[in-house]
């Protein structure tokens, strides 16, 4: 069976200025690490998904447990596109 592996990046600016926001923000990211994502930068967390069916299917998870104020931005790029990816 062929894959086409590809990488979920889940990028979020979520407010931190009173214990909610920041309880939020904890629950998310939580949710983030036991659903298999890494990451990549403080606020840029990235996944595996052996396929794009596998990755729409986390962006609507993601999609059911956003946080109720900030934004959250996902983005599906092919596994060869992320191994170009330099770091400075």
């Amino acid at each position: 069976m062929s894959y086409k592996f590809m990488r979920l990046l889940i990028m979020f600016d979520l407010p931190m200025d009173n214990n909610s926001e920041k309880r939020e923000y904890r629950i998310f990211r939580k949710y983030l690490i036991e659903n298999g994502f890494l990451m990549l930068q403080y606020s840029i967390y990235v996944r595996i998904c052996t396929n794009q069916s596998m990755a729409d299917a986390y962006m609507d998870k993601i999609n059911d447990n956003l946080p109720s104020d900030g934004n959250v931005r996902g983005l599906i790029i092919t596994e060869k596109q992320y191994e170009k990816m330099k770091l400075f």
